[in-house]
């Protein structure tokens, strides 16, 4: 009976308790808010119709800012896009006046622009419920933040050029510039905040930087294997002693070699076996070096993989591997067809002069000094390859990055031919080449944020007076002439976002067609002088190191000009896609 009452009790006691902390929770949560309800929403756009991120948006009511039901800031998203919700004085609208206001670094602020508003209904507490929506457009203005990231890039560009300290430790000072004055004095004065750590780390393309990385893997290994230089010693066994044949063979080599590995390491495989080539033959090395990695930049063009400004290109575009050969390989096999009887007849004097008494005895020497040491990782090697190519083709059908293909292969290659990755990352991945896109990659960001990029853009769309014929024109022959004097790498990086501008703001560009007008700028301007590709100086240096030395204006006179009319060969052709078959430089 006592424990009938006991257990009685605490049930009461509970319910009461219950009872008790509802009505305690009821009392202390916040009263329904009453009043107009007011959900405001809109984009932010840069004249060209395109979002602006990060702006900093205000709601005005007959002329006071209000605070959004939470409290918190507006900020457009990366789309420009905002929204936000108030609660009013009852009976405030719709007589009020509603106005929006928007500001950010390095943007005219967006003077107090009226908001229609309308009346949608009621809510549930009976509140009357108000929208406003619109679109808004602001402009860029020159700050000092614009006039640091110009010079800060223009400077940048000036020490690579002259070689004045590495081109990393030249990319990494500016871009550390950048975030500094941007953390001092931005933070004192918006006029010189340049460029947030976040946006920072979100210009990084890692599909760019992964993709390298893969690839490096994967012709690491290869290396191992000797294939490369077997290659040389057969295109010399193939050519039995003619100079002139054997001049094409080792530029053609070369040339589909690089459309499918790094155009530099291709260059690197190449040279030591080309100089003993060379030697035995008593011929100066350069008379084979120079067609060679003039061969190398032509064939990189071809393809998605082969030279860095494609790899750039092609992520920041999102074109696929098959775009670049069908759109690229046509033109880039009648160079090649130009290259070599141009450089064939350019070096004929010293073809002439070519020892080939003994072609025999000198084949014999060649197998033997360069033979292939590991067939079964040769074999492995290959099929990786052939996987990861395969899977570079079909890449646009499986909605996936390049990157991904080349890192599987190389993961896979790595796991199956057991070689040590951590061999590979010390010694085969190039560690300075990863940073410096890094930190261009931020470089560039910040000439994007202040209006440097888009200023540029409007001066190339303006002087084409949106015509895309003098649109092509000025793309390919302006990245030709710079990419000669200046690394093509960060100037294609600079130019993305300017082509980007422009396909969106000419008639007719939507096709595509200015990438590749970038492309083969970039990528064949490079072989105007030593210092306008990456393999160029490579092979430069290499050369001078085994005691083979050009000046500056010798190499210019040998490539300048056929890289002139290689451009002028490209020319043609991307006026003649244009007007005669469009359809074909169409994704």
């Amino acid at each position: 009976m006592r424990a009938k009452l006991f257990l009685s009790a605490l049930f009461i006691s509970v319910i009461a308790l219950s009872g008790y902390l509802g009505a305690a929770r009821a009392l202390a949560a916040p009263a329904p808010q009453v009043g107009d309800r007011l959900s405001v929403a809109g984009v932010i756009n840069n004249p060209q119709g395109r979002g602006v991120k990060e702006v900093e948006v205000e709601v005005l009511v007959n002329g006071h800012h209000v605070k959004t039901v939470k409290g918190e800031e507006i900020v457009t998203g990366k789309s420009g896009s905002f929204l936000a919700e108030f609660i009013l004085p009852a009976g405030t609208l719709p007589e009020a006046k509603v106005e929006v206001v928007a500001s950010k670094p390095s943007w005219r602020p967006l003077a107090p622009t009226p908001l229609p508003v309308y009346e949608t209904g009621m809510d549930k507490d009976g509140n009357k419920v108000f929208q406003g929506q619109g679109n808004f457009t602001i402009n860029r203005i020159i700050t000092p933040a614009f006039w640091i990231a110009t010079i800060i890039l223009l400077l940048v560009y000036i020490i690579i050029a002259a070689e004045l300290m590495h081109r990393t430790l030249a990319a990494l000072l500016g871009a550390a510039l950048i975030l500094f004055i941007s953390y001092t004095a931005g933070t004192f004065n918006k006029g010189y905040f340049i460029l947030s750590f976040e946006d920072a780390i979100g210009a990084i393309d890692m599909n760019v930087i992964f993709l390298l990385m893969g690839m490096m893997i994967i012709v690491g290994v290869l290396k191992k294997t000797g294939m490369f230089q077997w290659l040389a010693y057969k295109s010399y066994a193939l050519a039995r002693g003619n100079i002139y044949i054997l001049s094409i063979i080792l530029m053609w080599v070369t040339a589909v070699c690089s459309a499918f590995l790094d155009n530099v390491t291709t260059m690197l495989l190449m040279i030591p076996v080309t100089i003993e080539i060379a030697v035995t033959l008593k011929v100066n090395p350069m008379s084979f070096l120079i067609p060679e990695v003039f061969a190398s930049n032509v064939g990189g063009t071809a393809t998605l993989i082969g030279d860095p400004p494609n790899i750039l290109i092609g992520s920041y575009a999102n074109l696929t591997f098959a775009d670049f050969v069908v759109n690229l390989t046509p033109v880039i096999v009648v160079i090649m067809a130009f290259t070599g009887v141009y450089y064939v007849y350019w070096y004929k004097k010293a073809y002439l002069q070519a020892d080939v008494k003994d072609v025999d005895r000198t084949i014999a020497y060649l197998k033997e000094e360069y033979r292939i040491t590991n067939v079964k990782l040769t074999v492995m090697g290959l099929a990786l390859l052939s996987f990861t190519i395969f899977l570079f083709i079909i890449h646009g059908v499986l909605h996936m990055e390049p990157s991904i293909a080349a890192l599987t292969g190389a993961m896979f290659l790595l796991v199956i031919s057991r070689v040590d990755i951590v061999e590979m990352l010390e010694h085969e991945v190039e560690w300075p080449t990863l940073i410096f896109f890094i930190a261009l990659f931020m470089v560039i960001a910040g000439a994007e944020e202040t209006g440097l990029i888009q200023i540029i853009a409007e001066w190339v769309r303006d002087v084409s007076r949106g015509n895309l014929t003098m649109a092509v024109i000025m793309v390919l022959w302006v990245s030709a002439i710079a990419s000669a004097f200046i690394d093509n790498i960060p100037f294609t990086a600079t130019m993305l976002p300017i082509v980007a501008f422009l396909n969106t703001t000419i008639p007719g560009a939507e096709n595509g067609i200015l990438w590749w007008a970038l492309a083969l700028g970039a990528c064949l301007g490079g072989n105007g002088t030593m210092i306008g590709a990456s393999a160029n100086v490579v092979t430069v240096g290499l050369a001078e190191k085994a005691g083979y030395h050009i000046s500056f204006i010798g190499y210019i006179k040998a490539c300048f000009i056929p890289m002139l009319i290689t451009v002028a060969l490209c020319n043609a052709y991307l006026l003649l896609v244009t007007f005669v078959r469009p359809l074909a430089m169409s994704r």
